[in-house]
């Protein structure tokens, strides 16, 4: 399979399908590799706690659309390139 580094469906998973709405769910990024990222290419919601803002990514689909996996590499590229400069 061309490609297939890129894709990744497990249909035997228990949680499977994770997400609805999605014709062909990329389970690659099964737990989302942006979630320490405040401005994300995905829809994340914000919740407050306890006096904490909270990043919360139950409902985006962004890693989960196969179309997505260069933007999702690309900022994560990006987002550990800032990091380390500023260290």
């Amino acid at each position: 399979m061309e490609n297939s580094h890129r894709f990744f469906r497990n249909v035997d998973c228990q949680y499977y399908p994770c997400h609805h709405g999605v014709d062909e769910l990329n389970c690659l990024f099964c737990y989302c590799p942006m979630y320490w990222i405040k401005d994300c290419p995905g829809t994340p919601e914000f919740i407050e706690r306890d006096g904490r803002v909270i990043k919360k990514c139950a409902n985006c689909v962004f890693p989960h659309i196969p179309e997505n996996y260069d933007k999702v590499m690309t900022t994560l590229r990006l987002a550990v390139h800032g990091a380390l400069e500023r260290r």
